[in-house]
């Protein structure tokens, strides 16, 4: 009774006051509860991540991985860096004319993939990316660089490969794309020797008559080394770009890219660019002395001007 008393007394600012004490109390603890659950969850999530790490972590070199099926154990995509790939190999392009490999090695880089046209995901997949990669690209298919994309599937026609030729054609829309860009099929020796050649392994399933394989894309030059691979279906544009430029010995590409690639170098065991931080403090540290050098200049013309102002004045 008493402290009612008070509390009237002390009127409705004292009881606003209290009650804004106890929202925020009430706030703080609503904010809290997650947090204070969660960091035993958290401990023990990284508790078992430690005890699985063994169990997922890569096999030696030159061993097997026995826990993968037995089909998808010779599926995947060794690098073959530098090696060349045998241009003599014949296949049949989208028209059904039997072509040379050689044809499209016409002093531009190449990029190649292997993929397979009634595949029903992942290789549609690996031209999507693609393809959206070149797009966001200045250089051009036909212009500055070719594409050959090879099916490793023998029975596949080439009527197949016209019509996803169409399909990508229409949707990539540059005017050199025709030219440049390649669907070629072929027999089981022929792809069986260039994926051999590019390290690309796959495996069919006789009981679906599906193929097991890797996604990945390579970059070649134009004599047909292998210059750079790029794996997954996402293939970042500037990689690509930079993968362009190396594989044509700087013909291809402005001086912007020499300087990029001063400041990138390629990982092998990424697949990608990654930044050369010594590379790039030295660029930096050259870019900070010439903007002095340049201030320098500018503030001695600005002093000579002045002092020539002032005797002229006198």
């Amino acid at each position: 009774m008493q402290f009612q008393l008070e509390n009237e007394q002390r009127g409705p600012d004292y009881r606003r006051a209290g009650l804004r004490l106890a929202s925020r109390a009430l706030l703080s603890l609503v904010l809290t509860a997650p947090l204070r659950l969660a960091i035993p969850a958290l401990l023990l999530i990284s508790l078992h991540a430690g005890s699985a790490e063994g169990q997922f972590s890569p096999m030696p070199a030159g061993k097997q991985q026995t826990g993968l099926p037995a089909q998808l154990q010779n599926v995947g995509i060794d690098q073959r860096l530098n090696e060349q790939v045998p241009l003599d190999l014949v296949f049949r392009d989208e028209t059904g004319q039997t072509v040379p490999l050689r044809r499209y090695f016409n002093g531009e880089p190449v990029i190649l993939t292997l993929v397979y046209y009634e595949c029903p995901m992942l290789c549609t997949q690996v031209l999507n990316g693609l393809e959206s990669s070149l797009s966001l690209l200045t250089l051009d298919i036909g212009k500055q660089f070719n594409v050959v994309t090879v099916s490793f599937n023998p029975k596949e026609t080439p009527e197949l490969a016209a019509e996803k030729k169409r399909t990508y054609l229409e949707t990539y829309n540059r005017p050199t794309a025709a030219e440049g860009w390649h669907f070629l099929t072929g027999d089981e020796d022929s792809i069986q020797s260039l994926a051999s050649s590019v390290g690309f392994r796959y495996s069919k399933d006789p009981t679906t008559n599906l193929y097991a394989h890797a996604s990945g894309i390579m970059v070649l030059t134009p004599e047909g080394k292998i210059s750079r691979y790029f794996y997954g279906i996402d293939y970042p544009a500037t990689d690509l770009r930079l993968g362009l430029v190396e594989a044509s010995s700087g013909k291809v590409g402005t001086p912007v890219d020499q300087v990029l690639l001063f400041c990138y170098h390629y990982d092998p065991s990424k697949g990608k660019y990654t930044v050369l931080t010594m590379n790039l403090l030295r660029a930096g540290g050259i870019a900070i002395l010439a903007a002095m050098a340049v201030g320098l200049l500018a503030l001695r013309a600005m002093n000579k001007k002045r002092e020539r102002y002032l005797s002229e004045k006198l």
